[in-house]
């Protein structure tokens, strides 16, 4: 998603027993030692009665994450860990998870219905609780969250805009709007079904690719030139929706970018003594890296108490026509007294979704970057657990269970999918924790706020200019994920920069002309017009669609494609872990229950060793002795 991976952090090995001991307070004393990526060495910051940080040369080999880590993917912390260090990890994931159904709700006619849109923040924390679950506990198991993607934005805003779903302009206006009037709820609830029929048809695409074993297929056309024209367009284009939202107050727009970079870049390594309990230790100090962990919840929360404050004095106009009064806290009405405090989810809340064939296609576009963008994710996360690479049968549950996650999105009616989310997986890199069952609490935590209305209405209220300071952040980010993808390739080829220059200008010049001139496009086919329409105006796949074509084309070797390197940095991880412990079906599904010979061929089941080459490998364990043995015999015969 939008932040970068973090490396564990290289400290002198100690005892596992030891580090969970260290970890049995309620605020964790493990975050005392952070990394930072400083000129090529690993350095680790001190503890508050050391002076200087202990920095190591960065070690190219293989080095056993398991002593690195505090517990790995199969440990079970203490359930006060596995609580606080799940809430944690909910908290990493808020911004993405608020940001979607506040960028949907412009083109669902949604823009002046805060309590509506506190509606759809809770139902995608529901949702991305029980799809985590699911891919925790059946599909790829590794300790990585799930929530909403971005991927799906920019198809569903494609197809919001064909002139048949264009909002109308008394939507626009908040004078005008009455949330409770049936007309403006069949208005909204009419685009937010055909969004959900197109997303749950396309996930069947992605369930089907996942469990039939294609993906493994298709990776092996898709490589970073593909990846970073396509993944950094899902963001650029969104410029337009950044620039209206923090527009609305510049001043605010700018002091939440200034907190949030204040925060994340220049006090990330700066530690905050807590207060901290552990048995040998007893009460202490610890040094946490609050800032590095939460910037940008910091950075909302010290600019919402800022326009607080100016909106109790009226520095800010209480006129809604006048410039400014978006950034008062009260400007979307009392949407916190209206929300109820319970409010459960369920599917068809929005009525029986609608289904065509124009936004199928569309969000098929962004089903393809999620799934190439998870498999990226799986690799690193097993990385940074301390586990061994995903199993091709591992990669291929994960994507069909995402596939899964995207059909009950659709159905419950987020407006949007399931994805992997990549800043979670950087949390892994700071708490030292890579146990899943951190990440199943983290997934019960989403669960729970998303059945809490009061919650998805407290982000419903943040003021507009706020969430346009957040999204320069997050969407900049989210444009250099994607750039970050060319450090595997040859960047002095002039192959790689015309691919990758000419994937990205048409991937935004092609849909601002189709937008301007989509009548010349007109083939006398309604469904077919709307289909061209939604892929041409959709850039991530335009320019995605070019890169693949081009790279696949053009004459280069693997080496200079970035091939290579790609795959070496994928699957570079320890192997010390027994994959089957990790990867393997829970429930001994696969090994004491559902058995069968037939079972192992699925694509999305494990590859149990048959009885035949388990015993010619005891057959051979006497024979290699001997000849060990023998060789031992002859050496000693010569020095004689």
């Amino acid at each position: 998603m939008w932040s970068e991976y973090v490396t564990p952090d290289l400290h002198n090995a100690e005892d596992k027993g030891q580090g969970k001991e260290n970890l049995h307070g309620i605020l964790l004393s493990s975050f005392s030692k952070s990394k930072i990526d400083d000129g090529g060495h690993y350095c680790n910051f001190p503890h508050m009665d050391d002076s200087i940080p202990a920095c190591e040369g960065r070690q190219k080999s293989k080095s056993k994450d398991t002593n690195r880590l505090a517990y790995t993917v199969t440990d079970v912390p203490p359930w006060y860990l596995c609580i606080f260090l799940g809430i944690q990890h909910y908290l990493t994931a808020l911004g993405g998870l608020v940001a979607i159904p506040l960028i949907l709700s412009k083109g669902l006619c949604l823009e002046h219905d805060a309590l509506t849109q506190s509606h759809l923040i809770s139902t995608i924390f529901f949702v991305s609780g029980i799809c985590t679950l699911l891919q925790v506990i059946l599909g790829v198991r590794l300790p990585i969250l799930q929530g909403g993607t971005f991927a799906f934005l920019t198809p569903s805003l494609a197809m919001l805009s064909l002139p048949k779903w264009k909002c109308p302009a008394w939507t626009q206006n908040a004078s005008l709007v009455d949330p409770s009037s049936p007309n403006f709820t069949e208005v909204w609830q009419t685009r937010m079904r055909e969004l959900q029929g197109a997303i749950m048809v396309a996930s069947c695409f992605q369930i089907f690719v996942g469990f039939s074993g294609l993906i493994g297929f298709l990776m092996r056309f898709i490589g970073p030139l593909t990846i970073a024209p396509t993944i950094s367009l899902v963001a650029l284009p969104l410029f337009d929706s950044a620039g209206e939202e923090a527009g609305s107050h510049w001043g605010i727009a700018a002091v939440t970018i200034f907190f949030i970079v204040l925060f994340s870049q220049y006090l990330k390594n700066v530690p905050v003594p807590l207060p901290s309990y552990n048995k040998s230790k007893k009460c202490h100090f610890s040094k946490i890296y609050l800032f590095q962990i939460f910037p940008v919840l910091f950075g909302l929360s010290l600019t919402w108490l800022l326009c607080l404050a100016l909106t109790l004095s009226n520095v800010f106009p209480s006129d809604p026509k006048v410039y400014g009064f978006s950034a008062r806290t009260d400007s979307k009405g009392d949407v916190l007294s209206k929300a109820p405090w319970f409010r459960f989810p369920y599917p068809g809340q929005w009525g029986v979704p609608t289904i065509s064939l124009a936004g199928i296609f569309g969000i098929i576009a962004g089903v393809i970057s999620s799934m190439v963008e998870s498999v990226g994710d799986y690799y690193a996360c097993a990385r940074l657990s301390g586990a061994p690479p995903p199993p091709k049968h591992a990669i291929n549950r994960g994507i069909g269970v995402e596939g899964i996650g995207c059909l009950l999105a659709g159905a419950w009616g987020t407006g949007n999918g399931t994805t992997s989310y990549s800043e979670n997986v950087g949390a892994l890199g700071i708490t030292r924790v890579g146990s899943r069952m951190v990440i199943v609490a983290g997934g019960c935590v989403m669960l729970l706020t998303g059945m809490f209305g009061k919650i998805g209405a407290v982000f419903a209220s943040i003021p507009t200019p706020i969430i346009g300071g957040m999204f320069f952040i997050m969407f900049g980010i989210i444009t250099a994920v994607g750039v970050s993808n060319l450090q595997y390739t040859d960047m002095n080829s002039s192959r790689n920069l015309f691919i990758f220059g000419f994937s990205i200008f048409a991937g935004l010049t092609v849909p601002n002309w189709v937008e301007k001139n989509s009548e010349v496009l007109k083939t006398g086919i309604v469904q077919l017009d709307q289909v061209i329409q939604v892929l041409l105006t959709t850039g991530m796949f335009v320019g995605g669609f070019l890169g693949f074509l081009f790279d696949n084309t053009i004459p280069g070797s693997k080496e200079e494609r970035g091939l290579v390197a790609w795959k070496e940095g994928c699957e570079d991880s320890d192997e010390a872990m027994n994959a089957s412990d990790i990867y393997d079906l829970p429930f001994g599904i696969g090994s004491k229950f559902c058995a069968a010979n037939w079972f192992r061929y699925l694509p999305m089941c494990p590859k149990q060793p048959t009885r035949q080459s388990s015993s010619t490998h005891i057959r051979r364990a006497p024979e290699n002795t001997r000849k060990a043995t023998l060789e031992r015999g002859r050496e000693t015969n010569t020095r004689m």
